[in-house]
């Protein structure tokens, strides 16, 4: 492999340039300087100098310019013809910097300069993130390494490895890690009750990021896989299409049973299908539907079964010209009599193509010619070979990959076409590794020259051979050529199991063998979880994929040196071409092109964009020109490696197995100087093949070893299954299958072992049975689980003497493996319904620690076992709300009001990441996306006048109205809202104010909760007033103005205590300090005050934690808002807030949308104004059992969760904070109670009814539906 941004000079390094050039006199010096466009940053870059017929002693001067500095290159005087190489530094940058190149050539009577502009470029470190599956259960470890395959940007320190979950909250964090040996390896336990989906690995290098996904399901591995054997095209004309599809076992055995092949063909997408409607389908059925066709088919004894299609079906129906010419293909398999899961195992096939009338890819250029009734193809063709239109050089096509480590001829056809050459040959001169240059004279006219080209590692995943020459004429013929190589390494590592095959808990070796000094990283995973995610292996085109440089295709747009027009004197050729497919493109300049390469020369190569001929000037089109580039960048391949098989198994007199790993080592091993280690190991207890992933980095590269395998056997075995989880109380089928590949028949007596956690009840007579070659039986029980946890479940299978005959033969009984006992875990979980109860402390300590104590206590009617408690710290008061912006009140957005619960929130918390500059692009990409959402979401309920209602229609609703345009003119600054839809919903409510400047109450509500304390006109107009406010209107503005008035006149009756802290947040908006003075002092003297904490009920009687929340927040806007702060007014509000987030569930919300969207407000506002960049603190926890928990709060990880569970469910528990930054702790408790006998909430009952013997394409289906709600 080599360094990234070398890749475009790839061909001067290790292939392969060729000159030819004619030996004889030319009327002038001519010279050629070719040099990459793209050159890495600090690289060892290379140019290439030839210098032709000098008639005097000329020095040629190459240099590099930018801003006013000269960096020369080479200065080289010659009175002979040279051609060589030369290295130089490269610069080095920070960022992508255009520099130019300059050629000058300079003799007594000769003098000629040219410039060319280039590109320096720094690449960043090519790493990869491996992690031992890609896929993984609650409660599993996550195994992780992170590598940068390439020795020359080895680094052994990452700045930060973050893990988020599939909510995007940071689960863990490493910072400034340091690797073993360049080799970052780490592992993390995941949560037994870790929410299921796609979580992400960020691994940051400086500013750049690398991210690795992998996936949390609830899973059980698949025992078998399919296959598929077909061709990925039909012919319109076929009549039949084969399909085989097999089935095996990850031991090596063929499945029985039955396969399912479905063949379809799907519309066109902009079809459109006619729909009947009749009185049997009110609903309409379509009087057409594409053809798919499905089988069931028994597979032989190989597993393997096979299809023939009749292809008319499909191509010979009446709707064709509505049909793609693509089919799709699904295979299945239904095991015969066999209980594992994921039994039905599905297999969808990638469309693949009908091959018809071919398409003219470029009109006007080559037409094809067609015949349908033959299907004859064929294309015009240019003139016959043996007569040359021009000179002509063509590289010779390769038909397959170059092969690493070998020696490849490579030949190359020239042809001289009108030239005089005196000496009646030419000389080829040939650039190879060492840089020498050799010479052959061979004869002018046409024939072939062949290049022996060594392949090595570092040429790898292509070759760009270039070839040109100089003729006579002053005429430059070239052509180029891509030759794909092995994906190989430099570092050769190999990898062999010793026995190659194995049975269940032997002894077993894995050798190993690297280059000297090479660090390896070693992994074996179960081949089923393969099977499960495909294509997620480690292979050489992933390391290859890492290159931000394969191949050089183009130069960059911003490169282009600027031609002016071309004077021609008659009798000039200066496009001896016409244009062929990529591989016969000879224009000297686009081949250059295509190869990435700048050519600084005195000769006429550049096809020109406009000629100058005897005073007129006449442009061209460029469509057509490159059209060989494009095809070039278009034609990719990949290599694929092969799995080489196993041997026979080896067995013992009994087996119990218990140890059924889905990863079986994950090590760093080091090779020492001898090139090789031996690494002892234990085989698995599973019967299943194991597939290693090896690689390793040594001072002379990055190797990757071989796919090995090794299958894990014994001819004589027992299947447990079991389902992933169950409830306690519950009934399931607990299967047991005993397998026989002996080649006799035994009887087998199956056991399960008796145990207090569980009751086994057998299906049917569980007794003795015969079991001959090939043959499986599966015996069954009802279990009913007792105890909650992990339990084991362990059965056993023996082969028993017996006098009964067993189909008509003597019972066997092998000599070794007679016995084999399964223990397999089953995870019960508790019954009944969950609570949480959370307990939440924001703890700021300046200088002293601060402590607070809670006792936990669980309900009577708990149920046992089902009690769990977990402890998390942020550093962060928003960080909790941050991390659930999708759940913070964990109820749905099927109307209007609900709907801006996902919206408004977001708000909030980004302006307040923004205004203490720890926004990063990750988080706001996050949240816009919920941003979006729930913008385009809303507009779903907006009335034709520009107001919202709950369902987008009926009257508009002036509370939501004002709550929507609030969120959309704060949303504004992060993500697009169209100004007219706001503009139209503000003329709507300014229409609803009233004479006396308050704003009529419009509208109904789903949940009149949504709009909390807002249910008269005086807090319906301050609510309004203060939205307005907030979106900058001026007090002076009439609408503003007129409302001010309406509110000031209700400032006398201050009996509503909400209505008062709306009103107190509303006038300091406004700017009326008197108001807000004299209604924050009223709010002071009816406050409620406990131990330092601070908060408001609506009356002493009368008490709602939303309205208590939404009241207390509004006190802290109107506290903070003011343009002056003191600091007791800091002070005032941090007791507020102390109790307000003491109220937050478990998501960082509150009880419902208002008082979430307040609060939410009023953290954000006082977490900006007490802010701070410093400071760090340590949190300890202590259990009433005496246990003791340390967590530790900076500001580099102020947003990561830190969560830990904890053992004691009941008593005191105490938490300190000591140090200089605030910590944000909560308690969450959870267990579950008894299920109510008795329903209180709506139920609903639906009866399908259907017409089974109708004969319509669409039967029709009847739905009953039944609603009851009892109380």
């Amino acid at each position: 492999m080599v360094l990234p941004g070398l890749q475009v000079w790839r061909w001067i390094l290790f292939a392969c340039i060729h000159w030819l050039c004619v030996c004889q006199e030319t009327p002038r010096p001519v010279y050629m300087v070719a040099i990459p466009a793209v050159i890495q940053a600090g690289s060892e870059a290379k140019l290439c100098a030839s210098l032709l017929q000098p008639n005097e002693t000329l020095v040629m001067t190459i240099s590099l310019m930018a801003d006013g500095q000269n960096k020369r290159l080479l200065h080289e005087s010659s009175d002979q013809e040279f051609h060589r190489c030369f290295q130089f530094q490269a610069p080095h940058v920070k960022s992508d910097k255009v520099q130019n190149f300059k050629v000058e050539v300079r003799g007594a009577t000769f003098l000629s300069t040219e410039e060319r502009r280039v590109l320096i470029k720094p690449y960043s470190p090519m790493t990869f993130i491996q992690t031992d599956k890609p896929i993984y259960n609650p409660g599993q470890t996550g195994n992780v390494r992170a590598s940068t395959p390439l020795v020359w940007l080895l680094r052994n320190r990452y700045n930060i490895v973050e893990l988020e979950d599939v909510n995007q909250n940071q689960i863990g964090q490493w910072v400034n890690t340091t690797s073993s040996g360049n080799i970052l390896q780490l592992s993390h336990p995941l949560n037994s009750e870790a929410p299921v989906g796609s979580y992400t690995i960020v691994v940051w290098i400086g500013e750049e990021k690398i991210y690795h996904n992998f996936k949390v399901e609830k899973y059980v591995l698949p025992k078998f896989e399919i296959k598929m054997n077909l061709t990925d095209k039909i012919s319109v004309v076929q009549e039949e299409y084969e399909v085989k599809v097999c089935a095996k076992y990850t031991y090596g055995q063929p499945v029985p049973g039955k396969a399912g092949v479905k063949l379809c063909r799907p519309l066109v997408d902009n079809a459109v299908i006619p729909i009947t409607i009749d009185e049997r389908n009110p609903q309409g059925v379509p009087d057409y539907t594409p053809p798919c066709h499905e089988e069931s088919i028994e597979m032989d004894q190989t597993g393997c079964a096979s299809y023939l299609f009749n292809m008319a079906i499909f191509t010979k129906n009446a709707g064709e010209k509505l049909l793609r010419w693509i089919f799709y293909l699904i295979a299945s398999c239904h095991p015969l009599r066999s209980p594992l899961i994921g039994s039905l195992v599905t297999l969808p096939f990638a469309p693949f193509q009908v091959s018809d009338t071919p398409q003219v890819e470029y009109p006007g250029y080559r037409v094809p010619y067609f015949n349908r009734g033959q299907h004859v193809l064929s294309l015009i063709q240019p003139a016959a070979p043996d007569s040359k239109p021009s000179s002509s050089l063509a590289i010779q096509k390769v038909a397959k990959p170059l092969a690493c480590g070998q020696a490849v001829s490579i030949t190359i056809r020239y042809a001289i076409v009108g030239e005089t050459v005196p000496k009646g040959s030419v000389d080829v001169f040939y650039l190879v590794l060492d840089d020498r240059v050799t010479c052959s004279c061979v004869a002018v006219a046409e024939g072939v020259v062949t290049l022996k080209l060594a392949v090595v590692p570092e040429m790898a995943p292509v070759v760009q051979l270039l070839v040109y020459s100089m003729l006579p004429s002053e005429t430059v013929i070239a052509h180029s050529m891509n030759f794909r190589t092995e994906k190989c390494f430099r570092n050769k590592v190999l990898v062999e199991f010793s026995p190659s095959t194995a049975v269940p808990g032997e002894e077993n070796t894995l050798h190993l063998s690297a280059q000297p000094g090479s660090l390896c990283g070693l992994s074996a995973v179960d081949q089923s979880v393969g099977i499960m995610e495909p294509g997620t292996r480690l292979d050489a085109d992933k390391i290859f994929d890492l290159l931000p440089v394969k191949e050089a295709t183009y130069i960059p747009y911003e490169l282009e040196d600027p031609v002016a027009c071309l004077r021609v004197r008659p009798r000039r050729s200066i496009m001896p071409f016409p244009y062929g497919t990529s591989e016969e493109i000879n224009d000297p300049y686009a081949v250059f092109q295509t190869l990435g390469l700048k050519l600084a020369t005195n000769l006429d190569i550049r096809v020109p964009s406009c000629l100058s001929y005897q005073g007129n000037q006449y442009y061209r089109s460029y469509g057509e020109m490159s059209l060989p580039t494009l095809i070039l960048i278009a034609r990719i391949a990949y290599s694929h490696m092969a799995r080489p098989g196993s041997a026979g198994p080896r067995l013992e007199m009994a087996t119990v197995r218990t140890f059924f790993p889905e990863t079986w080592f994950w090590d760093l091993v080091e090779v020492g100087e001898s090139g090789s280690a031996d690494v002892p190991l234990t085989v698995p207890d599973t019967i299943t093949t194991w597939e290693t992933e090896v690689f390793c980095l040594a001072p002379s590269g990055f190797g990757l070893a071989p796919l090995v395998e090794l299958t894990v056997f014994q001819p004589f075995f027992l299947e447990l299954t079991l389902p992933y989880s169950v409830i306690r109380g519950e009934h399931f089928e607990l299967k047991a299958t005993v397998f026989n590949y002996l080649s006799k028949c035994i009887m087998v007596s199956v056991t399960p072992a008796l145990s207090s956690d569980y009751t086994l009840t057998p299906l049917r007579d569980v007794q003795d049975s015969c079991l001959c070659a090939n043959g499986r039986k599966t015996f069954s029980w009802t279990m009913a689980p007792s105890v909650l946890g992990v339990l084991n479940v362990s059965v056993s299978a023996a082969a028993v003497q017996s006098h009964t005959a067993c189909d008509n033969g003597v019972v066997n009984v092998p000599e070794r493996g007679r016995i084999d006992t399964v223990t397999r875990s089953l995870l019960v979980k508790a019954e009944g319904t969950e609570k949480t109860h959370t307990y939440n402390w924001l703890l700021c300590p300046t200088g002293e620690s601060l402590t607070e104590v809670v006792e936990l206590q669980l309900p009577q009617n708990v149920v046992d076992g089902s009690d769990r408690i977990s402890l998390s710290v942020l550093g962060d008061i928003l960080g909790r709300a941050l991390n659930n912006l999708d759940g913070l009140l964990q109820m749905p957005y099927g109307c209007g009001e609900q709907n801006m619960a996902l919206l408004s929130p977001n708000i909030y918390i980004l302006e307040y990441l923004r205004n203490t500059k720890q926004l990063t692009p990750a988080i706001l990409d996050k949240a816009t996306k919920f941003l979006t959402g729930g913008y385009q979401r809303q507009l779903n309920y907006k009335n034709a006048d520009g107001a919202y209602s709950t369902f987008g229609q009926g009257l508009g609703n002036t509370w939501l109205t004002a709550f929507v345009l609030r969120s959309f003119g704060k949303a504004q600054s992060f993500i697009y809202v169209d100004p007219a839809t706001m503009a139209q919903s503000k003329t709507w409510l300014e229409g609803q104010q009233g004479k006396h400047g308050c704003f009529r109450i419009l509208g109904k509500l789903l949940n009149n909760r949504m709009k909390g304390g807002v249910t008269d006109e005086v807090t319906l107009t301050a609510y309004i007033t203060a939205s307005m406010l907030e979106l900058n209107m001026s007090v002076s503005d009439p609408v503003v103005d007129h409302s001010l008035s309406c509110l000031k006149n209700s400032t006398s009756d201050l009996s509503n205590t909400y209505a008062t802290a709306l009103l107190a947040y509303t006038f300091t908006l406004a700017g009326d300090m008197e108001t807000r003075a004299r209604l924050l002092q009223h709010l002071n003297t009816i406050s409620f005050q406990e131990g330092g904490l601070l908060h408001w009920s609506q009356s002493s009687s009368e008490t709602s934690p939303s309205l208590e929340v939404e009241i207390s927040s509004y006190v802290v806007l109107a506290s903070l808002s003011a343009p002056s702060r003191s600091t007791s007014d800091l002070g005032y509000a941090s007791r507020i807030v102390r109790w307000l987030v003491r109220q937050q569930n478990a998501y960082g919300g509150f009880s419902s949308t208002q008082d979430t969207v307040v609060a939410l407000q009023a953290l954000a506002l006082y977490s900006t104004r007490v802010f701070s960049r410093g400071g760090a603190s340590t949190v300890t926890v202590r259990s009433p059992s005496g246990e003791q928990c340390l967590f530790h709060v900076n500001q580099s990880n102020k947003l990561l969760y830190q969560e830990r569970a904890l053992q004691d469910t009941e008593g005191k528990y105490s938490v300190e904070v000591k140090g200089s930054a605030c910590a944000s702790v909560q308690v969450v408790l959870h267990y579950n109670i008894p299920t109510p006998t008795r329903s209180t909430t709506l139920s609903i009952q639906v009866t399908p009814d259907v017409d089974c013997n109708s004969k319509s394409l669409r039967p029709r289906v009847t739905l009953k539906r039944f609603t009851w709600h009892s109380i």
